[in-house]
Order: structure tokens, then sequence, then C-alpha cells
């Protein structure tokens, strides 16, 4: 790790300090004749024992999938925990800010303002693109993260990659970088990339390529020594043992994913052409993601016709630069159909 980004420069100081709760299994790893160290009910259930507290058959499937140590690999229950960890882990409440794009996902911003910590937005440009002077320019003495979203959600586009590195070289910091939706933009991921970057945490997903929202599991991957502060500060059993057995029978099963993926895209250049002809709409942008950000007329009036029909998108006209847009899923064939079978028969 370089000098720019020690630990101790960044990590509050009461987590540098913290004596972190040690689990049963945290002490042992592998099988044994008789369990009797955590108080468990010995009678199979079969969910009488407690989870891998380090998701290790998992992580050693993840390892081959994305080509990365187990070292820098951290599990959680969706992004959201290990968003909110990172914060806990870097972020003095009530003295320290984080950066966040806008438009961007909501919960970085929600996460801060759980822990305390102040948050700066940094508007996009008006056709959605990162401007990392624009970005760099707005931090302060107090900031401790810059969130990015690529592709960005709502506004389905991949970010510049050169923006991107100016960003994670300019700041010393820690820059996370959400890639939630990287499945559907072929090539625009910076995991391959993460040893250039020892301040770099990418975030990624089972939730929306692999089909795996329910179950909530998300990835970190960054520097061993920031994985090793999240683990640290983790709850014990944060990844529970149906959450792990179902992700590994579904990595079992790549392929499947890689047929949903190309559907999803094939599905979603259909549903933005459909969708451009429509008299009520206005733009349809383009998208790396599995949804699209569309400009409409009255988008509150298309929204609730919609949903009268049964059909629920998202209202997004209340986000910055965002005025008079839906963002829609790209759904399965027939039901994109029906979307734009109903818009057909929506009257202005």
């Amino acid at each position: 790790m370089s000098a720019e980004m020690k630990l101790t420069n960044w990590v509050r100081a009461s987590i540098l300090r913290l004596k972190p709760y040690s689990s049963a299994r945290d002490e042992y790893s592998g099988d044994a004749l008789v369990f009797l160290d955590a108080n468990e009910n010995p009678f199979d259930s079969p969910y009488n024992r407690y989870p891998d507290p380090l998701q290790r058959k998992l992580k050693e499937r993840i390892v081959v999938l994305k080509q990365v140590s187990p070292e820098a690999i951290f599990l959680g229950n969706g992004s959201d925990e290990p968003i909110d960890l990172l914060i806990r882990a870097f972020c003095e409440p009530a003295i320290h800010n984080v950066l966040r794009m806008d438009p961007t996902y909501g919960m970085y911003e929600v996460a801060a303002g759980v822990n305390n910590v102040g948050v700066i937005r940094v508007p996009l440009t008006g056709d959605y693109q990162l401007k990392a002077s624009r970005l760099l320019a707005a931090v302060t003495p107090e900031t401790r993260m810059i969130f990015l979203c690529s592709p960005n959600n709502p506004t389905g586009n991949a970010l510049d990659p050169g923006e991107i590195v100016k960003v994670i070289r300019g700041f010393p910091g820690p820059v996370v970088l959400d890639e939630a939706y990287i499945d559907f933009a072929p090539g625009r991921s910076f995991l391959p990339r993460l040893a250039e970057f020892p301040n770099l945490v990418i975030l990624q997903t089972f939730s929306k390529a692999w089909g795996m929202a329910g179950i909530r599991l998300g990835m970190a991957f960054a520097d061993p020594e920031i994985i090793a502060v999240l683990t640290k500060i983790k709850y014990p059993y944060n990844v529970n043992i149906l959450t792990q057995q179902a992700a590994l029978a579904q990595l079992a099963n790549p392929q499947e994913k890689e047929e949903w993926v190309a559907a999803l895209l094939k599905e979603r250049k259909k549903l933005a052409t459909a969708l451009s002809q429509l008299p009520q709409v206005e733009k349809v942008w383009p998208s790396d993601a599995n949804f699209l950000l569309v400009k409409v007329k009255n988008a509150r009036k298309v929204y609730e016709f919609l949903v009268r029909q049964g059909i629920v998108v998202r209202d997004r006209s209340g986000v910055t630069l965002c005025g008079e847009s839906l963002r829609i899923s790209v759904g399965k064939a027939e039901e994109n159909e029906l979307v734009i079978e109903k818009l057909q028969q929506y009257s202005m």
C-alpha cells in the first residue's frame, strides 16, 4: 500500500484500536467430530450450526470467477453493508464528509446520514458524465471518501474510465466504485486494474445479472488492508448459511447467467427502440445497465397510468437532472411488450 494510503492516516483511530469480536468459527475452520464450542442446538435442523463467518467456500468460487485473491474479497448483506462499513471505518461522525455524484444511488447518502457524516453532492454534466476536475475541486480537508457509480443509477450510463482514473489518482483516500450493473457493460469493469490503485474499493453484487436479489449478497474488492478493516468491524455471522448455499448453487451454473445477460441486452435494445417511437416519450437515454432512463411528457401522469394497468416503474422526476423521467427496468420479452402496448393506449 502506498504512503498516501496508509490506513493509519485514514481509518478512524477508534477502529484501529478496536479489538474485534472473535466467534467460535473464526478460531476454527474445517470439519470436526464434535462441535461443542458455540452453544448451538446439537440436533440437525439442518440449520442448527452457525455459518462460516468468513465464507471460505464461497470466496474460493469467487476467486476463480473474478480472478482476485481471497484476501481482497469482502462479502456482505447486499452492497449496502460494505457501504455502511466503509463510512463507519473511515469517517468520524459529525466531523468528516463524503463526496457523491449527483444524481446517483441514494444509499450512499442514507448510510452517511445514519452515521452522522456529511455529504457533498457534485452534479454530473448535462449528459450524465463525470468531470473529475469538478469532483476533486469539491474535496475539503474533512473529506474521507468519494463514491462513484458506473454504470450509474438512475442514469444507466457507464462513466468515462479516464475521468474515473483521474479521481482515483487525484484523491488520496478511499474511492468507492460501485459496479452493481457492470455485467451489462462488458469490458468496463475496473476489477482487472484493482492492483494499480491501493485506494480503490470496487462494489459488485449478485442481485442483478445473477438473479439473486432475494438472497442479499454483495461483494467488495480492495487492497487486503482495507478488506481486513471491514472484516474487523462486521457483525460475526453477517452472511447467513442459506445465502451462502444459494450462491454456491447458482455459481455452479455460470452459463445461465450469461444467457440471462444476453437476453436482457437484446431486450434492452428492442425496448429502447419501441419507447423512442411513442409520442409521449421525449428521450431514451443510452444505457449500459439493465434499465432505461426515459424522459416523458408529464412523468407523474404516465407513472400513475402504468400503475393502474398493474405495471410498476420508478418515477425519478424529483432526482437532480432527471426531471420528467421514468426509470424502466428491462423485463422479459412479454413484459416489455406489455409496457409498450399499454403506453400506446395512453392518452396525453
